[in-house]
């Protein structure tokens, strides 16, 4: 099927209300993207902010004019439509297309992610069977390649570990099956959970799912939390709760201009976090020293 998809300059208070009269005219699809190249990397908690240029992105079947679509999104939008431009959409199999951009990744010497069409590469190796899905995590950003590659050097094996923010589950079914005997994993997000779980069964791995307040009360070996700078702070004194002596913390999700902060926050429990950077993105390390 031939489609066009229209582009729309808007300012970021009007784009949901847009978003919602497009679809509700028949859009196929409608997407949110960044005109001005603004990176936005650390929202407050419970916002979504959007780019102050912002493109909505609303795709229509091919027959579809720029009279056509006016007309259809009146009855959805009051007031004049913003400022637009067509483009028509290459005809392709868009499901073969998607599939393509994703290939088997390495991190360090026997951790692989490996698509579920994909054949393995290395057969012998630790290959996680995941797919692009419900939540963030495959693999591709530089806050999760950091954290495989420590769990790549790591000897796992009868381990408990707590992925905190686990997102598709990727680290928790990577623990697995490096070793670890068992392993938690907590999100804010129920999808999360369900892809984690979703994941973890075609890993052949079981996972324990759990919204925060539900955690349980048990402290870990191994300690991963791959989210954001702000939350890390105020998790601070859980983690220390989640963790005993000798514990191992992993910490991501950090701006490089934001280690100084989090290794203070935790210094006092685990003592100076070692450093990781992968491009602007950082990745600390530590072992729970004091009570």
């Amino acid at each position: 099927m031939a489609w066009v998809q229209f582009i729309f300059n808007t300012p970021p208070d009007a784009a949901e209300s847009l978003s919602e009269a497009l679809t509700d005219a028949g859009a196929a699809a409608v997407t949110f993207q960044d005109q001005a190249d603004q990176p936005i990397y650390e929202p407050p908690i419970g916002e979504t902010p959007l780019w102050s240029a912002t493109q909505v992105v609303a795709l229509f079947d091919a027959n579809t004019t720029a009279e056509a679509l006016q007309l259809a999104v009146k009855p959805f939008y009051a007031g004049a439509l913003p400022d637009f431009k067509i483009e028509a959409v290459e005809d392709k199999d868009w499901e073969r297309a998607w599939m393509d951009d994703f290939s088997p990744l390495c991190f360090g010497e026997r951790l692989w992610i490996v698509p579920s069409w994909h054949t393995p590469p290395q057969p012998e190796a630790v290959n996680i069977l995941l797919d692009p899905g419900l939540a963030f995590g495959t693999g591709t950003h530089p806050t999760t390649a950091l954290c495989l590659r420590w769990l790549d050097k790591q000897e796992m094996t009868g381990k408990t570990v707590i992925d905190y923010g686990c997102g598709s589950g990727i680290l928790a079914i990577a623990a697995a099956l490096l070793g670890a005997s068992k392993i938690i994993a907590v999100d804010t997000d129920p999808q999360a959970l369900e892809a984690t779980q979703e994941n973890a069964k075609r890993n052949g791995v079981t996972i324990q799912t759990f919204l925060p307040d539900a955690c349980p009360d048990i402290t870990a070996d191994v300690l991963l939390a791959n989210i954001l700078a702000g939350p890390l702070m105020s998790l601070a004194p859980l983690f220390s709760r989640l963790t005993h002596l000798g514990s191992d913390l992993v910490l991501s999700g950090i701006l490089d201009t934001q280690t100084a902060d989090i290794q203070s926050t935790y210094q006092s429990k685990f003592g100076t976090l070692a450093a990781q950077q992968h491009d602007e993105w950082m990745r600390l390390t530590g072992v729970r020293q004091r009570d």
